[in-house]
């Protein structure tokens, strides 16, 4: 068994074939005298080192794209053709092609910021290190140097560490509820979709959320503004979207601030929103009644007495093509089956 630290071949500017070959026994999964645990374990640092390997081979590979892509602006026709030539011949698509550019490009700039040295690339597995590389520098910092200590980084710690900086950085985070958090008292797990779904709001509605959470820095405050905020957030983007709602009529802003007040802010938001779809249902299903009355049209003028079945058809149909549009909900054969009917009224040009 090779371990996931063993392996440091990584971005060096040199090494040989040993330096690079995957060489680790995979545990035999009939193997009753291997416990879960163990089982579990070897699994786990096997695939770590396959993850790793991935992670070396995509940043190599970005910058030889890197490389023929430079080549080709310096001699090329100016419109990267040969470029484009070299991705197809080895049927790489141009966006699979830029996003491993792109992570060559990261893994130089770590490099060269002395961020990272070549052995501590080994620490990460391949989504971590893309994380890092598009993370704030604050947190390039710290991840970066839990590498150097010889910590394993995953995803799930980049991105941890990126929201809890996002978060204790947050201007939308009042200062009592900062340091709140800087001495444990409050979690910082409950700060960042705090500030998710604010930065969400207008800075009227932002500054309301921060007030109430500086007036009561607890967990149970942070929850129920949280709350606020993601339904805030829907109301908003529902209401704009309504065109039964005539600015000129209804003051959504007011409507919304008396919402707040009296307690039923999320009923209000969810009524938006389904007011929303209820339209955009509408304009679908008006749509496809036109739609579905011209195909009819057309399969009656190509049919005739010669097609029975295709006239049933026709027939079976007719209640989806009338001015009235008739279903029913539920199983034909149950008492609780409902008939809908709709009807729908064309304005007359």
């Amino acid at each position: 068994m090779v371990g996931a630290a063993d392996f440091v071949a990584d971005i060096t500017q040199g090494g040989t074939d040993q330096d690079v070959t995957l060489n680790f026994q995979i545990p035999d999964p009939s193997d009753t005298n291997i416990s879960e645990h163990e089982f579990s374990h070897q699994i786990d640092i096997a695939w770590q080192v396959c993850d790793r390997f991935d992670l070396q081979t995509d940043i190599w590979r970005g910058r030889i794209l890197r490389a023929v892509r430079d080549r080709e602006k310096q001699g090329g026709d100016g419109r990267g053709t040969g470029f484009l030539n070299w991705l197809k011949d080895r049927e790489i698509s141009k966006s699979q092609a830029y996003a491993l550019i792109e992570l060559g490009n990261s893994a130089d700039e770590l490099l060269n910021e002395g961020l990272l040295n070549e052995q501590s690339v080994n620490q990460f597995s391949k989504r971590a290190f893309v994380e890092t590389a598009q993370a704030a520098p604050e947190v390039q910092q710290m991840v970066t140097e839990a590498a150097r200590r010889g910590e394993q980084i995953t995803r799930k710690e980049v991105k941890q560490l990126a929201d809890e900086w996002t978060a204790m950085t947050s201007d939308l985070i009042p200062e009592t509820v900062r340091e709140k958090a800087a001495n444990n008292t409050i979690p910082t797990r409950y700060l960042t979709p705090l500030v998710k779904e604010m930065e969400k709001l207008p800075p009227s509605h932002q500054e309301t959320l921060r007030t109430e959470a500086a007036l009561n820095p607890d967990v149970d405050t942070l929850k129920q503004i949280t709350s606020e905020a993601r339904y805030l957030s829907k109301y908003i983007a529902a209401a704009s979207q309504v065109q039964t709602l005539d600015p000129d009529v209804v003051n959504l802003e007011q409507a919304l601030e008396e919402a707040l007040r009296v307690g039923c802010l999320n009923s209000t938001a969810d009524l938006v929103n389904q007011a929303t779809q209820l339209e955009q249902a509408t304009a679908k299903l008006y749509t496809a009644w036109r739609r579905i009355n011209k195909l009819a049209e057309r399969v009656y003028v190509d049919s005739g007495e010669s097609t029975p079945h295709l006239r049933a058809l026709l027939s079976a149909l007719a209640p989806l093509t009338n001015e009235i549009i008739e279903i029913q909900l539920g199983n034909p054969n149950s008492p609780s089956t409902k008939t809908i009917r709709l009807k729908v009224l064309e304005d007359i040009e």
